[in-house]
């Protein structure tokens, strides 16, 4: 599959917390440590069958990124 993210982390999937609509999952990326966490729907982490242990990316749409500093 191509697709335009260019932003893309290696990681493994640390924690996935099904909620009755939304999942958080917490991936710990590759040479770091770092956790990302996203939000994702109930189904689209059921239907990606996602597992604690498992390998997975993580993808950033420039679009999508905030920033904040005080």
């Amino acid at each position: 599959m191509r697709i335009s993210a260019q932003n893309q982390l290696s990681g493994t999937i640390a924690e996935v917390d099904l909620g009755a609509v939304m999942a958080i999952v917490k991936i710990r990326l590759d040479g770091g440590g770092q956790v990302v966490t996203s939000s994702v729907t109930r189904n689209a982490a059921l239907d990606l069958g996602l597992q604690v242990g498992q390998p997975a990316k993580v993808l950033i749409k420039s679009t999508a990124v905030t920033i904040g500093v005080e």
